[in-house]
């Protein structure tokens, strides 16, 4: 069992709490109530001789797994008869035993009670929240994080013991204790981890048992017009920057603006906070103050259903749906994506939603992209990583990778930022004031690049009859008039994509006046695909009488496109992509899967991926598979020293049929990112000039951590020269720049960057100050080892109340990371003088530097407190720049 924090995002953030072995008296039952409010998860009591929990899953693919996985290994173990204590093969838990009284489950245990007066400990995001407005009923609710639960002081724990997901079939316990009866659906109930029986879900999420269970879901999903029937449903749709403010006013005249409730309401914020301590640890108390309000202010003629809650730092989302259609709500999952600083800060990018109502797939998309009028290309640079990186995890076998763009509807809103395009802010002002809204939608960025540059494809947007939600005087409804006077904007928008789905609003909301922005919502009518259960009855029995008919008449096969692939000149962190293309060219439906090889961990090696890497293809049906290989600080290192190369078999297998073979290979162009300090001292010419004989030994002398003996004739540079010129180019050109170190980068001007870095050409620094910048910092986290050794890791942690003791630290270090730190540490403090300017300060600088300069050995077992470290590495750097005890 693993605890970890709200929003665990880093490998870091997870920690191992506790082992429970698989014995022969261990039985995981899932436990039925006799009543179930909006809220309630998939309950799970697992008991032993040692071991008395009862943990609340969250409903979904995830929570199905973990009974699956389970369950398995219990069938297992009743082959191997053990009369007493661990089996022979989990001797060496033996001091993880615990006695069967332990605190720490006491943490776990939650009373399964329902009472206003009852106390609940819940976990996990995905509860459902029954609101009823104008009555007394107020169901617990519990949201990602565990926060405060307003009633009677309640509060949830801090320990997460498994992943939210979609919902499934619940798995039988092995154990032989009686079964609990599941007492029959009612209309005040709501499911748990099962589905209703009126849902083809039931179907498609069976547990996977082999090939034809596959085959026939994949049928049913391409034959689902012959069981459904279209049914319209109101969505809610609404997008709100509060610029870090509470809430405190009433949300009402957003929320319920319409005289008929909506069925689902897709809520959307950006910047809930503003605190440096959200952006460095992702946590805030608004979280809960704004579900509260949202909660609080939903249509009062209808109960809702709260399904799920995501929050990335200031941008969260929340889905709710009406009580009634809760049940009918499956396969949620949630995925977030950063793309600030170092492509990955959580101040910009986006948070998402997807699930399936009925029949018909949905994602919801929150995102805020960069700011300023200039900066067009990172907004569409945004949109493009958002899509790219937003892939959602599938339990059931995956016919191709789950991204945005695979759902049958998408409503994408949140702060887009862009702006109004137009010389004169007065022209624009004008048209305001004359509400010549279609003359000022001519000057609109959005819908400039969505015809010229690729973005928001397909999506479509209502027309704007309201005035720009961009930007006010908080408190009023009059324009900016700070000493910045920004140019009104319709910053705040709402697109949609897919069939069967219209809109009949599209406003702003003036009425509410805390925020710099106005809300703004959408309401749609959308066509959802309902089943017919009798029909989708008779479509799985022709499905299966098909199937038994031609399993005995052929064996799978399929033909490739191609099987070589070659990469050539592969550059740390750029992606190249080439297509497979596989054909069905047998007479039955057959399964495919990139299988691992012997002793080897993966089917490939990390620097590939193949999406997707297994599915079904029906007879005569073909799919495209993309082969990527990217290069980036893991896979680098070895790369450059040359105990890896692009070069691996992939072996392609058919369920029932041969396996066939693909060969990988290429070539890296060795770069100066993932290459040690130490080596790049002895490189005086670029890296691409320098044999791969002598990168190869003089990062084999790194790593040995040997004498440089053979190179005492040598005298290496006190620094890398990568590392200068990126200084260098920074303190001429960017002491005076704003928003420094803390604004992305175009992904573009990197890539000139490293090149440039690479090849000596040009001679200067091509890209913005923020390219060169967000450079320096990936330069730096690509270290093989950091500035710091991982082994002075500890003592700085330790001296880190002491600025002398500090001192004393880095007069230890190695010559040549002593000279890099002092020299980065002199660079930040000279741009701390024009704080002024650049919005730089001491807080910010260590939070930023003392993740990259200071961190924790990778094979660490016990790293103790993560958050409390990452405040003491930063506690580090900031006595250092500031020369004094904090």
């Amino acid at each position: 069992m693993y605890a970890h924090r709200r929003m665990a995002i880093l490998p870091e953030d997870v920690s191992l709490q506790e082992i429970v072995p698989v014995s022969e008296d261990l039985v995981i039952e899932e436990v039925f109530q006799d009543t179930h409010v909006i809220g309630s998860d998939t309950t799970v009591k697992i008991t032993s001789r040692d071991v008395d929990l009862e943990l609340w899953l969250p409903f979904g693919s995830q929570a199905k797994i973990f009974l699956q996985e389970a369950h398995k290994a219990c069938e297992e173990l009743l082959n191997q008869t053990v009369s007493r204590g661990f089996p022979p093969q989990f001797l060496w838990l033996s001091k993880y035993k615990q006695k069967k009284d332990f605190q720490l489950h006491g943490s776990l245990r939650m009373e399964h009670a329902h009472g206003p007066s009852s106390s609940t400990n819940q976990k996990g995001d995905s509860d459902l929240l029954a609101i009823k407005h104008g009555g007394k009923e107020r169901d617990s609710h519990v949201y990602e994080g565990g926060c405060v639960d307003p009633i009677a002081g309640r509060h949830s724990s801090d320990l997460e013991t498994c992943s939210d997901a979609s919902p499934s079939c619940p798995a039988r316990r092995p154990a032989t204790k009686p079964e609990k009866m599941k007492p029959d659906i009612t209309d005040d109930m709501v499911r748990k981890a099962d589905i209703l029986p009126t849902s083809k879900a039931q179907i498609l999420t069976m547990p996977q048992f082999g090939l034809r269970d596959n085959l026939i879901k994949s049928e049913l999903l391409k034959q689902e017009e012959k069981y459904t029937y279209i049914r319209n449903y109101r969505i809610f749709a609404g997008t709100y920057n509060v610029n870090g403010k509470s809430p405190k006013e009433d949300l009402k005249p957003w929320l319920s603006y319409d005289s008929e409730p909506p069925d689902i309401y897709c809520i959307g914020f950006q910047e809930i906070d503003l605190s440096k301590e959200t952006f460095l640890f992702n946590d805030t108390p608004k979280e809960e103050e704004w579900f509260m309000a949202v909660s609080e202010s939903l249509h009062p003629s209808a109960t809702y259903a709260k399904i799920k809650l995501v929050r990335l730092v200031g941008m969260m989302l929340m889905l709710f749906v009406k009580k009634e259609h809760a049940a009918y709500v499956t396969e949620v999952e949630v995925e977030t994506v950063g793309t600030g600083i170092m492509g990955r800060m959580g101040n910009k990018g986006g948070v998402s939603i997807r699930f399936q109502f009925h029949n018909t797939t949905l994602c919801i998309v929150n995102s805020h992209l960069a700011a300023h009028t200039e900066e067009c290309d990172r907004r569409n640079q945004d949109y493009k990583e958002i899509c790219s990186r937003m892939r959602f995890i599938q339990s059931t076998l995956p016919l191709t990778s789950l991204t945005i763009m695979k759902h049958d509807m998408i409503i994408w809103l949140g702060d887009l930022n862009y702006r109004i395009c137009h010389p004169d802010v007065e022209v624009i002002k004008k048209l305001i004031a004359l509400k010549d809204y279609k003359k000022l939608f001519k000057y609109d960025q959005l819908a400039k690049h969505m015809e010229e540059s690729g973005v928001f494809q397909e999506f479509m947007e209502g027309p704007i009859n309201f005035q720009p939600t961009y930007k006010y005087d908080i408190g009023s409804d009059n324009w900016d008039t700070s000493e910045k006077c920004r140019v009104p904007a319709w910053c705040d928008r709402i697109l949609w994509k897919g069939s069967n789905i219209k809109q009949l609003e599209y406003r702003s909301h003036m009425a509410l006046k805390i925020s710099d922005h106005k809300p703004v919502s959408a309401l749609f009518l959308a066509g959802i695909k309902v089943v017919n259960e009798e029909l989708c009855k008779k479509t799985y029995e022709n499905i299966v009488r098909v199937l038994d008919r031609m399993e005995n008449d052929s064996i799978p096969s399929v033909s490739l496109s191609k099987t070589e692939f070659q990469f050539e000149n592969v550059k740390f962190m750029q992606l190249q992509v080439q297509t497979l293309t596989i054909a069905n060219t047998g007479l039955v439906p057959c399964q495919f899967e990139f299988i691992t090889k012997l002793d080897e961990p993966s089917y490939c090696k990390p620097w590939f991926s193949a999406t997707p890497n297994k599915g079904i293809l029906s007879e005569g049906e073909r799919i495209e598979i993309e082969l990527e290989v990217y290069v980036n600080k893991f896979t680098a290192p070895s790369l450059n020293m040359g105990t890896d190369r692009i070069d691996d078999i992939l072996i392609l297998h058919l369920q029932r049929g041969k396996d066939y073979f693909l060969a990988i290979y290429g070539n890296y162009l060795p770069s100066c990112f993932g290459s040690s300090l130490q080596a790049l001292c002895y490189m005086k010419e670029p890296i691409r000039e320098v044999k791969p004989e002598r990168i190869q030994e003089l990062e084999r002398m790194v790593k040995e951590n040997g004498p440089f003996d053979s190179l005492a004739n040598e005298e290496p540079l006190d620094i890398p020269k990568e590392i200068w010129m990126l200084v260098d180019h920074l303190h001429r050109n960017a002491s005076l720049q704003g928003d420094l170190f803390q604004q992305p980068g175009l992904k573009s001007e990197f890539e000139e960057i490293r090149d440039c870095l690479d090849t000596g050409i040009p001679d200067f620094l091509p890209g913005s100050n923020h390219s060169v910048t967000e450079a320096l910092l990936l330069f730096l986290d690509a270290l093989p080892e950091p500035v710091i050794p991982y082994n002075f890791y500890k003592k700085c942690l330790e001296s880190s109340c002491s600025y002398a003791q500090s001192e004393q630290v880095v007069a230890t270090l190695p010559q040549i990371h002593k000279n890099v730190f002092n020299y980065l540490m002199a660079f930040l403090q000279d741009l701390l003088k024009n704080a002024v300017y650049n919005n730089l300060d001491v807080p910010t600088l260590a939070s930023i530097f003392g993740a990259l300069l200071l961190r924790p050995p990778p094979n660490a077992t016990n790293q103790g407190d993560v958050i409390e470290n990452k405040k003491a590495a930063q506690m580090f750097i900031a006595r250092l720049l500031s020369l004094k005890d904090c």
